[in-house]
């Protein structure tokens, strides 16, 4: 079973709104192993909207709209719907009434216009609206479907799950499951992992299932997502740990977490585990690192406070840094110190660089010192080479100090 997504509304391609409905149902479609392999924005003209409808048709299933079932001169989601039908558009008198009633509970006079909600193709089935005014449609097309869901993310929510999924599952004839793990990387390449990975994934293109993707996410990392799908959730887990550990084994310590773990909520739980507690010391990041940080549930067990040590004077007064170049391993390894005298913490992070655009003392812009203070009183330094504008190289920094803690945490504390 395969049903695509078509979702309707000029603001959509003007970006003034995002689009998270389609994702939504991508998702949610995946869960239910049904299979969308298209999804299609499209603008409020009847024209384009049913040539979208029945090129998604040729080879859909199914195609759920989103939008275009409102009162306004606009909303011509169910006109285009009953032109790709070849059936007229009917009053229905029970809905009428029932988006009628819906104003007089509150008080207020409904404009005429709201009877257009009303109207449905002829042959198509209605779906109840029961938190706003305009129902969705089930709406036959030769052996294929059409569903037409509001634009508003929760009244479509609330459709799909109570009419649109069940009739899906019905249709299918039989349930599957798609699962996706994803396993959050850095420290390597997209081309290095492909590389190092092309064993697995020869593999995986023999086998079929499941399926593997790489998806480069700034300072998120790189995302190596795996998909399998199977009659069961068990049986998707199943394939998915084994092939997690066959991507594991290639390549190694570069996976830092998986799914919603991110680089910061690892580097806390590690801490946490270990009952340690961290201060930071920020030049180049200015206190992204710390917003970061802080940004995690229960951050505050951890983190003990961020000195933005912008100027060199704060480094030398407040830090204890020596006199003299700024970005250098050197400084990076005493302000760390610092940050874990001064904040009263266990561990101390700092991070030092030239964001650009231009050099500093001699210092090529997307230069990058990081200095950890371990709680044994051992100082560590390392100098990484960013590329990017000056905030790609300030957001990269900040995965990449986080990293080398991690890296420093596993290695023994």
């Amino acid at each position: 079973m395969r049903c695509d997504v078509v979702a309707v509304g000029t603001e959509l391609l003007l970006g003034q709104i995002v689009d998270t409905n389609s994702s939504w149902l991508g998702e949610q479609l995946s869960l239910a192993g049904i299979d969308s392999h298209l999804q299609v924005k499209v603008g409020d003209n009847q024209a384009r909207i049913v040539r979208a409808l029945r090129s998604a048709l040729e080879d859909a299933d199914a195609v759920i709209v989103c939008g275009g079932l409102g009162p306004t001169h606009d909303d011509i989601t169910r006109e285009s719907i009953a032109e790709v039908m070849g059936a007229p558009l009917e009053l229905r008198d029970d809905i009428a009434q029932r988006i009628e009633s819906m104003f007089t509970a509150r008080g207020r006079r409904m404009p005429a216009n709201n009877l257009r909600q009303a109207e449905v193709p002829r042959g198509a089935e209605p779906i109840d609206q029961r938190r706003g005014t305009a129902p969705g449609l089930i709406c036959p097309v030769g052996d294929k479907v059409v569903y037409a869901v509001p634009g508003v993310p929760y009244e479509m929510t609330e459709m799909y799950e109570r009419a649109i999924l069940p009739d899906l599952l019905r249709r299918a004839g039989s349930a599957a499951t798609i699962r996706s793990r994803v396993l959050r990387t850095w420290g390597e390449s997209e081309s290095g992992l492909n590389e190092r990975l092309q064993g697995v994934i020869e593999r995986l293109e023999h086998e079929g299932n499941p399926t593997l993707a790489f998806l480069a996410s700034g300072w998120e990392g790189i995302k190596v997502r795996l998909t399998a799908k199977a009659g069961t959730a068990d049986g998707a887990a199943s394939l998915l740990d084994r092939w997690e550990r066959e991507v594991r084994d290639q390549v190694g310590d570069v996976v830092f977490g998986t799914d919603a773990e991110t680089m910061e909520s690892v580097v806390l739980g590690m801490l946490k585990d270990r009952g340690l507690t961290l201060g930071i010391a920020e030049s180049v990041t200015g206190g992204l690192v710390a917003g970061r940080l802080t940004n995690v549930p229960g951050a505050s067990a951890v983190l003990r406070g961020c000195v933005v040590s912008y100027a060199s004077e704060v480094k030398f007064d407040v830090l204890g840094v020596e006199r003299g170049p700024v970005v250098t391993e050197q400084a990076a390894r005493q302000m760390a110190a610092g940050a874990r005298r001064v904040l009263g913490a266990d561990v101390g992070l700092a991070l030092t660089g030239v964001a650009g655009p231009e050099s500093q003392d001699g210092v090529e812009p997307g230069t990058l010192c990081v200095g950890i203070a371990m709680p044994d009183g051992t100082e560590t330094s390392s100098t990484v080479r960013l590329p990017g504008t000056r905030d790609v190289m300030r957001q990269l920094s900040v995965i990449s100090a986080l990293d080398a803690l991690r890296r420093r945490i596993e290695a023994g504390t």
